[in-house]
């Protein structure tokens, strides 16, 4: 089995799931204003135990697998979110993201950290050639965050998806391998 994944930014560390972390999941995924763009109606702390025991054998850069790192705060160790991989299995150059995060802690720039340090990690040592995140048309905040990472919206699903008894809308970003590191380039 590979070394565990762990991935650090200024103020985060970001590592897969452990046994300890099932309560924080449960606390900020049970939140309805977290709920509401994601797939689940409620979850609870059987919920984040499944969870954490689904991770349990995920490598990274598996094809076909999706990966959960847990946003931990460096300076407390709390955990206050978590970020999906999905390392496809159609295309394995290609990922799609995910990213939730506890209410408390939005708004203060952690979300575009850790989705940072992600994406060189995608990037800069898988050497991937496409990230992309399908989200909510609704979810604005996250739609915010992916255009100021350098992310193009691509698409807008009109209707497209059946969601929690009503249609939704939902847009398609993506960030290419090339676009990031012209990015990279202008900010040094």
């Amino acid at each position: 089995m590979s070394e565990p994944l762990v991935l650090k930014s200024p103020r985060l560390l970001l590592r897969q799931l452990q046994l300890g972390d099932a309560a924080a999941i449960a606390a900020y995924r049970s939140l309805p204003e977290v709920a509401r763009y994601q797939s689940w109606e409620s979850f609870g702390p059987d919920d984040a135990a499944q969870l954490i025991a689904d991770q349990a054998g995920v490598v990274p850069d598996t094809p076909g697998t999706w990966l959960q790192l847990a946003l931990v705060l460096s300076a407390t160790g709390a955990v206050i979110g978590d970020c999906g991989i999905h390392f496809r299995g159609d295309d394995s150059r290609q990922v799609e993201l995910g990213i939730t995060l506890a209410p408390a802690h939005q708004h203060r720039g952690l979300a575009a950290e850790a989705l940072g340090v992600v994406l060189e990690y995608i990037f800069g040592t898988l050497g991937k050639h496409r990230a992309s995140a399908v989200t909510d048309a609704e979810n604005h905040a996250v739609n915010r965050l992916l255009r100021r990472l350098g992310f193009r919206q691509e698409a807008h699903y009109v209707e497209n998806i059946w969601f929690k008894g009503q249609w939704g809308s939902e847009y398609l970003f993506a960030l290419l391998r090339r676009e990031w590191e012209a990015q990279l380039g202008r900010l040094r």
